[in-house]
């Protein structure tokens, strides 16, 4: 198309500069002015049109350039929504990741309280049947379940088959550990690990706490002294039963060992749980007051109602509160624009931790399992932090336990009273 009318444009140019060339001939110009006249007109036909040519061919230039512009515009901004669009993707998957992470450790959450619920059923009827039988009936006819675990029991005692379990208690936020948890652990004939739930049932009524909580206090006082040679100055919380406390046979020997060990006051504090704590009768809490005048303070755990007499507390010289974490998130809720605790409807939920050191005790917050918990507890002011997030319950090794082995009679002294009647 384009050669077909450059061809046309060629004609017409010639045509015009021959009708050029004739008008002056025929006015009487020479041949020689017609030719000239004929070539000058071709030439400026051909010169505007090659000025004709560039200017549409600039044009066109233009028109392509603006096309370009106006397509790298549309392009960039198509670019901007697909990043607007995966953006978006990302925030949402990432919340649907931490919604399915919080719907999980939520699940997590209940499975253990349901667990724990089972447990503590569990361990409440095992209690009352075992006490039960053994009021009924003489040691002879025992049930066999019961007379089994208890010879269990018995023989994991003797043989010491009682191994030392710690878990590490961290400053918040820093989490450097300042303390730790020991926990006590029977191994049958075949090595497995008993938990308490399966053991306190029969241990108590027959007096063997005692034994037990001589051996781990013995083992608590010699993990100490090792630490402290270590220049590791830490302290350790040691459970201690509400029948060893009311044991006027066994606590003499008990005092005895702290009497000689009084200057770990500030290393060793006993552990009771709350619902023991407000059993104690007078003689639990003179032997209380007893290895309170030695230097030795107490603490708290399993609690389950936060509204407590600090003042009794402080008599009796309990410096630390543990309370779980989830328990202690369930108890908030918004009250006229403030956060509360449910118990404690009059008291700001942060200023909690600054109520209990008015009376010299530290609020640990224990079973710790996910960040948000640390963030939320954070919030609160509480210092301290226990759970699996920060540590689970370790064993010590078998070499370290066995320089923590007591005497034998340390043992089997309670053992033997147990077992002549006292």
């Amino acid at each position: 198309m384009r050669r077909l009318m450059l061809a046309l444009l060629t004609g017409a140019y010639l045509c015009l500069a021959l009708i050029v060339s004739l008008f002056l001939w025929r006015t009487g110009a020479t041949p020689t002015v017609g030719v000239s006249a004929f070539i000058g007109t071709l030439g400026l036909c051909f010169a505007f049109h090659g000025l004709i040519a560039q200017a549409l061919m600039g044009a066109a230039l233009r028109l392509d350039i603006d096309t370009i512009r106006e397509a790298h515009a549309i392009l960039l901004d198509q670019i901007e929504k697909v990043d607007a669009r995966v953006t978006d993707l990302v925030d949402t998957v990432a919340a649907d990741a931490q919604r399915r992470s919080e719907e999980l450790s939520s699940e997590v959450h209940q499975l253990e309280d349901l667990i724990q619920k089972m447990n503590d059923r569990l361990e409440h009827q095992l209690t009352h049947q075992v006490a039960a039988a053994s009021a009924r009936t003489s040691a002879r006819d025992r049930a066999p379940h019961a007379s089994h675990m208890l010879q269990v029991v018995q023989d994991a005692l003797a043989e010491n088959r009682v191994d030392l379990y710690l878990q590490p208690i961290v400053s918040l936020p820093q989490r450097r550990t300042v303390f730790y948890e020991s926990f006590s652990r029977l191994r049958d004939e075949t090595g497995r690990v008993m938990m308490p739930a399966e053991y306190l049932a029969v241990a108590e009524p027959e007096g063997l706490m005692t034994a037990i909580d001589n051996l781990l206090l013995f083992r608590c006082v010699q993990i100490v002294r090792r630490l402290a040679k270590q220049d590791r100055k830490v302290g350790i919380f040691c459970n201690i039963s509400l029948a060893s406390l009311g044991d006027e046979s066994f606590f003499p020997q008990f005092l005895e060992f702290m009497q000689g060990n009084k200057d770990l006051a500030g290393a060793v504090f006993f552990e009771l749980g709350q619902a023991a704590f407000e059993r104690r009768g007078p003689v639990e809490a003179r032997h209380m007051a007893r290895l309170a005048s030695l230097g030795f303070s107490f603490s708290l755990d399993k609690v389950t109602d936060l509204d407590v007499d600090f003042q009794d507390l402080a008599r009796a010289d309990v410096k630390f509160l543990k309370v779980g974490a989830q328990m202690m998130l369930d108890q908030l809720e918004e009250q006229d624009g403030k956060l509360v605790i449910t118990s404690l409807p009059d008291l700001n939920a942060s200023d909690f931790a600054a109520l209990t050191r008015r009376y010299g005790i530290e609020v640990i917050v224990e079973k710790v399992e996910a960040e948000k918990q640390v963030a939320e507890v954070l919030d609160l002011d509480i210092g301290y932090g226990q759970g699996h997030l920060f540590g689970e319950p370790r064993a010590i090794r078998d070499a370290v336990l066995a320089e923590a082995d007591p005497p034998a009679d340390f043992i089997r002294a309670p053992m033997r009273r147990r077992a002549v009647g006292w």
